[in-house]
């Protein structure tokens, strides 16, 4: 990731959701870039990485109740997916984001299968029940594309926020064996780009700019590509897809509207579909939302 900016950080902008014991955090952190800027890089590397496994929720047992569990494989490790109606003529893959799992796509699943689609939904690489305790861009696409290779070709993918930079920003492969072309896209409360992301997380824990940077070389030497080359706004107009849309919230926490705006403005055949008062997670269970997916991937 190159060099941050620093500036406009509101108060309720939150990567992904705030640590417990912030303060300490901090406090460690400020210790440790006084002392040594690898051993803050190596330390603030793990936090970034490492996704806490939240406990499961009623409504999620319930979601899952009518879905087959699978396995695949990927370099990460095993991989849990679920699929919905199984007959559906054709298949929608789900992509969740960070600390979420597939159980999280319930009402998303329901409404798809009602419209007779076959539904799948990933648990990404150290989330849900698959393999794993640290979870990359890079790492978690790969877990979406051997779910993909392995599940016969996918005429749409949904994708959320992490998911969606994953599956966009490495990018997921689909339907390789058939021409590699995606019919239908859809991105929720995706991130724009890498290097605001990563700017974000250095203000919530307080770290200096040669962290960030110390970051996004670890990026380059590991991947062979800069940190901002994962971005979609670097990507997204390139991706081979015949249609994609775009949703996201005017008051999303999490991701700032702005960066919506972004990608649309850098993806002229991008569909942007605004929304207001579904915040970041809500947007995936919205039946106004829901419908909309129907009808776009339909």
């Amino acid at each position: 990731m190159p060099p941050t900016e620093t500036t406009a950080h509101p108060a309720n902008i939150q990567y992904p959701s705030v640590p417990p014991g912030l303060k300490l955090l901090q406090l460690k952190f400020r210790v440790l870039s006084a002392l040594s800027s690898e051993w803050a890089f190596k330390a603030a590397w793990e936090v970034f990485t490492t996704p806490r496994r939240l406990p499961l929720k009623t409504w999620e047992t319930k979601a899952l109740a009518h879905a087959t569990q699978h396995w695949a494989q990927a370099e990460s490790g095993r991989i849990a997916y679920y699929e919905w109606n199984g007959s559906g003529s054709r298949t929608v893959l789900l992509v969740h984001g960070w600390e979420h799992r597939a159980s999280f796509w319930g009402h998303m699943a329901d409404g798809l299968a009602k419209a007779g689609f076959r539904i799948v939904a990933v648990d990404g690489p150290a989330h849900g029940l698959s393999d794993g305790k640290r979870a990359t861009l890079v790492s978690f696409a790969g877990a979406v594309q051997a779910v993909a290779d392995a599940i016969g070709p996918v005429h749409a993918t949904v994708a959320h926020s992490f998911g969606a930079a994953c599956t966009a920003g490495v990018p997921v492969r689909f339907n390789q064996a058939i021409g590699g072309q995606l019919p239908r896209l859809v991105l929720m409360s995706a991130p724009s780009s890498t290097r605001k992301v990563a700017a974000r997380f250095a203000h919530l824990l307080h770290l200096p700019p040669s962290v960030v940077q110390r970051m996004g070389r670890f990026i380059e030497e590991q991947y062979g590509r800069s940190a901002e080359s994962f971005s979609l706004l670097e990507t997204g107009r390139q991706l081979p897809v015949q249609r994609a849309l775009l949703l996201h919230d005017h008051l999303d926490p999490n991701v700032p509207f702005a960066e919506a705006e972004e990608i649309a403005s850098h993806w002229p055949a991008l569909e942007f579909r605004p929304t207001t008062g579904l915040g970041h997670n809500r947007i995936m269970r919205d039946p106004n939302v829901i419908k909309q997916v129907v009808d776009f991937i339909a």
